[in-house]
This record gives C-alpha cells, structure tokens and sequence, in this order.
C-alpha cells in the first residue's frame, strides 16, 4: 500500500506540548497485557510514540524500550527516563537492527503508517513468535446530557474535518489489512475523571479541530464550546470520560530459511 497523501501533512509535528498535556492514559492493564503475551521481556518497540505514553507504561514489564515517532517535537515534549530511547524515524524505515524486537506497538498511530512498508520493517526487526499489537481508542463516551452535545458536534461539527484515515480508527482497525496471526484481545478501556479546561484541551489536540480553524470557521468551535461548558457547570468539576480500547494483535510469522 502507498499513499502519497499520507506523506503530506504530520498532524502532530507541532503542539507537542499539548498533546502531551492532554491525551488521555492508556491503563496499566494494557502494558501487563501485551507484555504476557510477548516472547520475551528484552525489548518493546513503540512506533508513532508521539510523546511516549504507551512506551512509558511499558517501562515496569520490560528490560528495554524504543520510542520512535517521526516528529522531532513530540519527540522533544516525551517524558524520558533512564528505561526509554526515543529516536526520530517514519515507521517505514524503523532505526533498528535485524531480529531485535520482542514486541512491536503503534498506539493511536497505525492508521498514518504505509502499512505494507511498516509491516515489512516489523518483519525484520522481529524476533521470533515476537507479538505486534495496533491500538486505538474509539469515541470517548460522557455523561448522558454531556454525551448528546458532544456525539452531534463529533459527528455533524467536526465530522466533515476529519482525515479519511479516521475512519480506521472509528472502525477499530476492523477492516485494515493486519497479516499476523491474530491474537484475541482482551476487553480494556480508558477511564478519566477531568475538568473541563481538560476535556477541551484534549478536543483541540484533535487533527479535524486545527482543520476547522485553518478553515478559518472559528465560530463552529465557538459555537460548541459555549453550549458544552453550559452543559458542564462548575469549570472544576470532574466528569467521568471513557474510551473504549481496540486492538488488533498477533504474533510474527519469520520467514523460514533452508
């Protein structure tokens, strides 16, 4: 598969800062998870790290972490710690050697990649039976009244701004090619309790809503954002926030030598 349109734009190449700040945390369970199921403990990769949030969570379960994102910023706005090596790489030319990953992971990340390079790279630096896991989390669900006025501005507001490749998100990467064999997931969610400076930090991370604004229709933004904080009262009030966690997970089939 190439796509040159996905070359074009790095949605994430600025605001850094930000996406750190207000993407939500994926929970510990995840990281237990994937490092189970690997086939050993020596090295995880991270690929699309963004600002290293999954590659951190993976710190207590394995002797060694890469994060690797394209984008020098998010790159500079990680969290580093002794555990975790952040190189600046695309995930189609992965700066690793042959055979070294035990586990390779591309959180919220896979639907950027030019999947048949990216896959063929998985396929080089893996060890054998190494495990590579895509994840995603779908469309955050709120409290009953809360939820109807962000479902409509999701779906009618920012609907139209959102690159085609959102859509594998919002499918849970159901329909994406994924040529391993499949390991069955187990059911995970993200859960937060934020106040609403945090809720509308995170919602002006997203890609469509930087569209909106280049788009010059502000008042779109404006517009939702008054009827929403009327909805939430109290600014400092925490309201309950939950992302459902897709996965799509198996192990690396090598191909085999004579």
């Amino acid at each position: 598969m190439t796509d040159n349109s996905k070359k074009s734009r790095n949605w994430f190449d600025q605001g850094g800062a930000d996406y750190a700040r207000f993407r939500p945390e994926y929970p510990p369970e995840l990281a237990t998870y994937l490092a189970h199921v690997s086939p050993s403990v020596q090295l995880a990769v991270d690929v699309g790290c963004g600002n290293g949030q999954l590659a951190q969570l993976l710190t207590p379960h394995f002797n060694n972490v890469i994060g690797i994102d394209p984008s020098a910023d998010q790159i500079g706005n990680a969290n580093s710690t002794e555990k975790v090596t952040y190189k600046c790489a695309p995930a189609e030319h992965l700066p690793l050697p042959d055979g070294c990953a035990n586990l390779i992971t591309a959180a919220q990340a896979a639907h950027w990649f030019d999947l048949h390079a990216f896959y063929s790279e998985v396929r080089r630096v893996s060890t054998p039976d190494a495990v590579i896991a895509l994840i995603s989390y779908g469309v955050l669900t709120l409290e009953p009244e809360l939820n109807n006025i962000f479902q409509n501005f999701y779906l009618n507001g920012v609907g139209p701004y959102w690159p085609p490749e959102r859509a594998l998100v919002d499918s849970g990467y159901s329909t994406i090619a994924f040529p391993f064999e499949e390991l069955k997931a187990p059911p995970l969610e993200i859960r937060q309790k934020w106040r609403l400076r945090e809720f509308l930090g995170y919602l002006f991370t997203w890609s469509a809503v930087r569209k909106i604004r280049e788009a010059g229709h502000e008042e779109e933004l404006l517009a939702f954002t008054h009827e929403f904080s009327e909805a939430w009262g109290n600014e400092d009030t925490q309201r309950s926030i939950t992302w459902p966690i897709n996965m799509r997970i198996g192990r690396v089939a090598l191909p085999t030598t004579l």
